[in-house]
């Protein structure tokens, strides 16, 4: 049976027709987009008369960690805290109404980085509030942990303890080398299990089905229907995700990266990678890219910079890049040999540049040796570019890729502090790619349960079109609004609708089934209670989903 939607406004996201009033169906694909009804002779029909509701692609979320945000439930959510005093009271207070017989580990979600110094907190400062179990608190960019004394003692860290991942996962420490309780990255993670052991307890952090479809449903109910995971966690998830899609319940086109930390290991990642997609590639679900940090975040200051920090009074401190040019190079030559995917963190200018010529040099390598290109290499975030750098990604055919909902006052102001007023006036500018003619998809990066809510895509579309927060605006008094400086870094609704589907389906290859509403592509679209781009700006976040059409199933809302 033909499915045929009349009477609609229908943003395409299709160069060649951008706009059409009616929409038909059969099966998954579309049969039909245009002004006029079609003929449909011999056929049945379902006719459904829209009243005038706006119509476009499904979304494409293309740098989301599901499995992380089914991992993080059992979290503590914190209030954000812009004093130390405050925060302090709120861990002793939670931990008085909850003794360590009822929860033995305490992990807090965030605290803002910007409330201690360039060195970071200590052990002794968070033991004055919880010193009788392991406590953690997880700053709001992700990155970084603060942790008591108890939990270092458990995990048995101290000045001898060698750090995971020199320069990426590692233990800030004195001049002793001591441990200070201030961690960077994931470094606790690998000593977690000793504690868990010790305490008699370990957190529900298994990617289960039931955790898993609570976070799919929500992708549901915001018109979500494919997305590119930026880690998996573990085989469990892949396990999950491929139990659902056998039993038809997936709903949503997933596609996954094995992360790597150096040329040295990455040719048993790939053999991992290759593990995942014989066991559990379907037709939802792949498994094609590599994901490298190439940096850490502003607000902490370990991202690469081209100009050391304005705060370090000896001018030698430019952050820190975990990978050089050299190295960058081969492991892109190796992945475009095995027809992989990379996608790379880079948050700093001097990664953002380091980044870009190791393309380059492997391009050119590649072609010197007669070997085709195919990888598609993506930058992610690129929160802070030289002016002389914004032409690079058109020029090399990189991807780039930004999640919206930052373009405001998440993260406040606490860069600053690092790369000075000028730099931090000039982050976020995805225009001047765009202009060049880069490949610019969007997406949320949400990785906890905490932030969940911010994966709603006309949530980030909101954010990154007014530079306004609407959670966590930007002190008014400094910032007149409310808005991120500057102005001309909003980027146009309809730049942003695009990103969010055709784009997104460019940079995971699925630009010839999904993306845009074409006839013969997939019938994914969604159905929604206003049109974005006449909408009240500060609203589009409140835009309702009437229906979400995923392979021509309605699995939200109805026709």
């Amino acid at each position: 049976m033909i499915t045929l939607l009349r009477n609609a406004r229908i943003f395409t996201a299709d160069d060649e027709q951008p706009w059409a009033e009616v929409l038909a169906y059969k099966d998954d694909k579309l049969i039909y987009v245009g002004k006029d009804e079609p003929r449909t002779e011999g056929e049945e029909v379902r006719t459904i008369d829209l009243e005038g509701r706006f119509v476009l692609p499904g979304f494409i979320d293309s740098h989301i960690h599901p499995a992380a945000v089914a991992m993080s439930s059992w979290h503590i959510p914190m209030p954000m805290f812009e004093n130390v005093r405050d925060l302090l009271s709120y861990v002793k207070d939670y931990g008085d109404k909850h003794p360590k017989e009822e929860v033995p580990f305490l992990y807090f979600e965030y605290y803002l980085t910007n409330l201690f110094g360039a060195e970071g907190p200590t052990k002794e400062l968070l033991d004055t509030a919880i010193s009788d179990r392991p406590c953690l608190c997880q700053d709001f960019g992700d990155h970084m942990h603060w942790v008591n004394s108890k939990m270092l003692e458990l995990m048995e860290v101290d000045a001898s303890t060698p750090d995971p991942v020199p320069g990426l996962e590692m233990f800030v420490r004195d001049q002793d080398g001591n441990p200070t309780g201030w961690v960077k990255e994931m470094a606790w993670f690998h000593f977690a299990d000793k504690m868990y052991e010790k305490i008699g307890w370990t957190p529900p952090i298994e990617v289960t089905e039931p955790a898993m479809k609570r976070v799919l449903d929500f992708f549901k109910s915001k018109g979500i229907t494919a997305l590119f995971d930026g880690v998996i966690e573990s085989e469990e998830q892949m396990r999950v995700l491929k139990n659902l899609d056998d039993r038809g319940e997936l709903k949503v086109y997933y596609d996954g990266a094995v992360r790597f930390w150096s040329y040295q290991d990455l040719p048993g990642k790939i053999e991992l990678l290759r593990h995942y997609q014989k066991q559990y590639g379907t037709k939802h679900i792949k498994v094609q890219t590599m994901k490298l940090f190439l940096d850490g975040t502003n607000e902490s200051g370990n991202g690469a910079y081209l100009e050391p920090h304005v705060s370090d009074p000896e001018g030698k401190n430019y952050g820190e890049i975990k990978m050089e040019q050299e190295e960058l190079k081969n492991c892109f030559l190796l992945c475009n040999d095995e027809k992989l995917d990379v996608h790379l963190h880079i948050v700093g200018d001097r990664a953002f540049r380091t980044g870009w010529q190791a393309v380059a040099a492997a391009k050119k390598e590649a072609a010197l040796q007669g070997k085709e290109w195919g990888s598609q290499i993506v930058f992610a975030h690129c929160e802070l570019v030289a002016a002389d750098d914004m032409g690079k990604p058109a020029e090399l055919g990189i991807a780039v890729n930004w999640s919206c909902h930052w373009s405001g006052g998440y993260f406040g102001d606490e860069a600053k502090r690092f790369i000075g007023e000028e730099k931090w006036n000039n982050m976020y500018q995805f225009n001047p790619m765009i202009r060049f003619g880069a490949q610019v998809a969007f997406s949320s990066d949400v990785i906890t349960d905490y932030e969940l809510n911010r994966a709603n895509p006309f949530f980030g579309i909101q954010v990154a079109n007014t530079r306004i927060d609407p959670q966590f605006p930007l002190d008014e008094g400094l910032y007149p609004g409310g808005m991120r400086p500057p102005e001309n870094a909003r980027i146009p609704l309809e730049t942003l609708l695009k990103g969010y589907t055709a784009a997104g389906a460019r940079q995971l290859h699925w630009q010839t089934i999904m993306g845009s509403l074409t006839p013969g592509k997939l019938a994914n679209f969604c159905i929604v209670s206003e049109n974005p781009l006449e909408a009240d700006p500060a609203k589009v976040k409140d835009i309702d989903f009437g229906a979400v059409v995923f392979e021509g199933e309605v699995i939200y809302g109805e026709l």
